[in-house]
């Protein structure tokens, strides 16, 4: 009895930063807000829920304004949980994407079999699995916080009950989701077991050192790699992505092509800058492969697409491929190290206001239309001039046309490659840049469909954008076209926001 009394004294509690941690603390608060609210409200007054919701992510950014203010780097539970400014940056991302995608939201989920309460919890409660994936530096940590936003995910797809498509799109998404966790902890299992821990900064000292030549080591970071590849829709883990961006729900297929994509990439950020660069001619080769296969074929299947919906999962594909380029050129040298970090950051931030806006366009064209074939766009300046333009700027920015966001984009992820200086980085850049031409040609198409194809059925009638969409509309190519004038301010941000090795 002694003996446990004196065991238990010893014990300390977690040392916990609740400053640190008010972002997190500040949305789940919000959650239980929103559960409670929707058994209180009429059914008259549910869109009450979607509102308080998107407030509750506004007032979650303003301590991740302040702490970034603060500018102090906090760390907690032995290192596996980090508040830095790569964290931040990421956690604000997140929360903006979620706030736009409820604006797309707000007109859509009330409708048929639609219920926005559960719609919102389940959205929130992904957004804060990708917050606790942006300051998770434990493999544990990584792994609970990837479930967390994929649970609500495999749902979120399958939200249209009585639809066929949206049922199929969930159960592809699920099983090949579960498949790839599997797999993920698996090689997390190997990683604990040689290295004896699963902090990061600690696998990194043991990685960069001896036990980094066991062949058990690099079977466990091919498998986690393996598994964030399924997550980011990498070729040729990609085939869970056009069925289920097809048959989810507009607002969520934006959703998972932006969000749920960019959190295996913060994930992937982590674990190869802090907790696998000793072994660079590992993971450097297998991210070369999953690049350039993941632009090639992402862009001439998107070619031959008929529906823009499936174009644009087949282009979020190919975009994850331009995202993998300096994983791949990363360790050739410090320039290339410094740079390929910024690039990656820049690119997710950039990647998700395309990407959300074009879904934002599609949304309102097939409330119209009622349907998504590229044909129904035929002659849509003719009606709607302002969606016409705003889908141009988007698509023009996703094939990297300057003056816009996407040319910026593009070009930081040339330098990461120019930076490395190898002769296999310089051919992956070359890769990059015929990918890039080849996706001009399928974005230009559904253009010369908008600009220069007469209306299908002939009906010109002007198409009704609610303000909740035409706010998420106007954010989204703010940024596109701001960016794209003055990139150095997002630059500036993925600077600030560099991991430290090990």
């Amino acid at each position: 009895m002694h003996a446990v009394l004196a065991a238990a004294q010893t014990l300390k509690a977690p040392d916990l930063d609740y400053f640190a941690l008010a972002p997190e603390i500040v949305l789940t608060a919000v959650l239980v807000g929103i559960l409670l609210l929707d058994v209180f409200v009429d059914e008259t007054r549910k869109y009450l829920v979607t509102q308080v919701a998107g407030l509750g992510l506004l007032v979650s950014l303003v301590p991740v304004v302040a702490l970034a203010a603060n500018g102090a780097d906090r760390s907690m539970l032995g290192g596996a949980y980090v508040v830095d400014n790569f964290a931040l940056l990421v956690k604000a991302l997140f929360l903006a994407t979620g706030y736009v995608v409820l604006l797309m939201s707000s007109d859509y989920i009330g409708e048929g079999d639609y219920y926005e309460g559960e719609y919102s919890f389940l959205l929130l409660s992904s957004l804060l699995g990708m917050m606790v994936m942006g300051s998770s530096r434990d493999l544990i940590t990584i792994f609970v916080a990837l479930e967390l936003l994929s649970i609500p995910a495999y749902l979120l797809a399958g939200w249209r009950k009585r639809d066929l498509r949206s049922n199929e799109a969930c159960l592809k998404y699920y099983l090949l989701g579960v498949l790839a966790s599997a797999v993920m902890l698996y090689g997390m299992s190997l990683i604990f077991g040689a290295t004896g821990s699963t902090v990061l900064r600690t696998i990194g000292r043991e990685v960069g050192g001896s036990v980094g030549e066991e062949p058990i080591v690099t079977l466990g970071i091919f498998f986690i790699v393996v598994g964030f590849a399924f997550k980011v829709s990498a070729v040729p883990f990609h085939f869970w992505a056009p069925d289920t961006y097809e048959g989810a729900p507009t607002p969520v297929t934006a959703f998972l092509s932006v969000a749920s994509k960019a959190a295996g990439f913060v994930a992937l950020l982590q674990l190869v800058y802090i907790g696998f660069f000793g072994r660079e001619e590992v993971w450097g080769p297998l991210f070369w492969v999953l690049a350039a296969l993941t632009m090639t074929v992402g862009n001439l299947v998107a070619l031959r697409q008929t529906n823009v919906v499936r174009m644009l999962a087949y282009s979020s594909v190919a975009q994850a491929g331009y995202i993998l380029v300096p994983f791949a050129v990363a360790g050739s040298n410090p320039a290339a190290n410094a740079t390929a970090q910024t690039a990656a950051l820049v690119y997710l931030l950039i990647y998700a206001a395309m990407n959300l806006g074009a879904f934002a366009i599609v949304m309102a064209v097939a409330r119209k239309t009622r349907s998504a074939e590229i044909s129904s766009y035929g002659g849509l300046f003719t009606y709607a001039p302002g969606l016409t333009l705003l889908m141009s700027v988007f698509l023009f920015s996703l094939a990297g046309i300057p003056p816009l966001a996407g040319w910026f984009a593009k070009l930081y992820i040339f330098e990461s490659a120019l930076d490395a200086g190898t002769a296999a980085a310089v051919t992956l850049a070359v890769v990059a840049g015929l990918n890039a031409v080849i996706a001009l040609f399928y974005y230009s198409a559904v253009a010369k469909e908008m600009w220069m194809r007469p209306v299908p059925d002939g009906d010109t009638t002007p198409i009704p954008v609610p303000p909740a969409l035409a706010a998420a509309l106007a954010f989204t190519a703010i940024v596109v076209v701001a960016v794209g004038v003055y990139p150095q301010a997002f630059a500036r941000l993925g600077d600030l926001a560099q991991l430290t090795l090990r």
